[in-house]
């Protein structure tokens, strides 16, 4: 069953990890390293089953290879989710394991802070392998990714707005945001300095009350967030929030925001949102000045380098709106057949030239 699902997306490998000692149970999947050496962030969750966990490892792993192909980066895509409680089952020997399993795939993947993971657990597994990004600033590397992640979401909401509105300038409007974690917390900030006004929920009450103190913003129950008046809608936190439920109360004329896998239903939710005259804006691009800022990392960091990239999420929302016009189609669609075309070209390339990629990170 495993090897019939890696066969229908075209996955390179599945690696278990298991240390007995740390308990440590980990999956790292490997989806596509044609571009490249294949990078991914290490999620811990506490997935109900092991069934569960590899279904989202590989899901995970296979939106990472868009999301670096659509961003222009010279990565594959793959993902690490560790089975456990990240409050209660850390440990330094726990991440040293998985940097010993990291290590022993020379190269072809390289990890990265997700959720349950910090800048802190990062540099654990470095003391065992290089190949992790996001470690602490003292190691040469970029920090904390959320501030960078937001950045980019900001840039790709201007460009969705001058698509809708006719121009980017966010002043005046107002912006629903579902979830105000790390990410979405640096984006409210950024609209807020421009003008925009906020509505926001979350399940985290603190959260929400820190919204409000820094930035003014309306608070609303959860469920109350999908029919509230507003121009953008931001989703910040779960996937699959964009259903048949949600998409007919919705008020708004564009969706742009940092969470992934928002559409329920890729092409069946796209489309109603179409219908509905909501632009929706691809979130595995949208997201992508995480990856982008930690992968600048891997040349050396350079802030002012990685975030002129980061801000270059504007230029690639250019290209996917005017795809899905000149071909008539939805702009998910098009940013997937943005990001298969570089793989593509690139497997030619490779069919010529039989050069090893650099897989060395300089700090």
């Amino acid at each position: 069953m495993i090897f019939e699902r890696m066969e229908q997306a075209d996955y390179e490998q599945l690696v278990f990890c298991h240390d007995k000692a740390s308990g440590l149970k980990a999956i790292i999947c490997i989806h596509d390293s044609t571009l490249g050496p294949a990078l991914g962030g290490c999620r811990f969750w506490n997935y109900q089953s092991e069934e569960d966990a590899i279904v989202d490892v590989m899901r995970l792993a296979k939106g990472m290879t868009y999301k670096n192909a659509a961003a222009g980066l010279n990565l594959g895509g793959a993902k690490t989710v560790v089975i456990g409680n990240p409050k209660t089952d850390k440990s330094e020997a726990f991440f040293r394991a998985l940097g010993r399993y990291i290590n022993s795939l020379d190269g072809r993947y390289i990890t990265a802070e997700d959720v349950g993971t910090t800048v802190e657990d990062m540099d654990m597994i470095f003391q065992e392998t290089p190949y992790v990004c996001g470690v602490s600033e003292s190691y040469g590397s970029s920090g904390n990714p959320s501030p960078m992640t937001a950045l980019g979401v900001y840039y790709a909401m201007k460009r969705t707005a001058k698509e809708v509105f006719g121009t980017d300038h966010l002043e005046g409007k107002t912006v629903a945001v579902q979830g105000v974690g790390n990410v979405a917390y640096y984006m409210c900030k950024f609209l807020h300095e421009e003008g925009a006004s906020l509505i926001v929920t979350d399940i985290n009450e603190e959260a929400v009350q820190r919204a409000v103190d820094d930035f003014g913003a309306k608070a609303v129950h959860i469920d109350d967030i999908y029919n509230v008046d507003a121009d953008i809608f931001a989703p910040c936190a779960l996937g699959g929030i964009l259903n048949s439920e949600t998409i007919p109360t919705l008020k708004v004329k564009m969706i742009c925001g940092s969470a992934n896998n928002q559409l329920l239903e890729d092409d069946t939710h796209g489309q109603m949102l179409k219908d509905r005259g909501i632009l929706y804006a691809p979130d595995f691009v949208v997201n992508s000045g995480g990856v982008i800022n930690v992968a600048d990392e891997l040349n050396g960091y350079n802030r002012e380098r990685a975030t002129k990239k980061v801000q270059g999420v504007y230029d690639q929302m250019d290209k996917i709106f005017t795809i899905a016009k000149e071909q008539d189609i939805l702009p998910l669609q098009a940013a997937e057949h943005l990001a298969e075309a570089r793989i593509e070209a690139m497997m030619r390339v490779h069919s010529k030239f039989s050069a090893k990629p650099n897989n060395q990170i300089n700090r």
